[in-house]
């Protein structure tokens, strides 16, 4: 996997492929998904102060939401995905 970006703070993420990340948020239509469920553009989902407290925590939401929406994705999916989250939301720091 190429890394597109810096790791954003996080060793966790330093193989991320953001770009790939990115791809697939977009082709998930995670946000919609998240707009239904919280409603307006579905940005309020992401609470950096909630349940989501650390970078293992983020990619285990990540793993879990594919899980419950039957998206099959690898482990490095999943990765890039939650690295997207990590750099545009979360910010979390080793």
């Amino acid at each position: 996997m190429a890394q597109t970006e810096p790791a954003q703070g996080v060793s966790m993420f330093k193989t991320a492929d953001l770009k790939h990340g990115e791809h697939l948020i977009d082709e998930l239509a995670c946000d919609e998904c998240h707009a239904r469920r919280v409603g307006g553009d579905g940005h309020a989902i992401y609470r950096p102060k909630g349940r989501i407290n650390s970078p293992a925590a983020l990619r285990g939401m990540v793993q879990y939401c594919a899980t419950q929406l039957n998206h099959p994705l690898f482990p490095e999916d999943v990765l890039d995905i939650a690295a997207v989250l990590q750099r545009d939301h979360y910010r979390f720091k080793d």
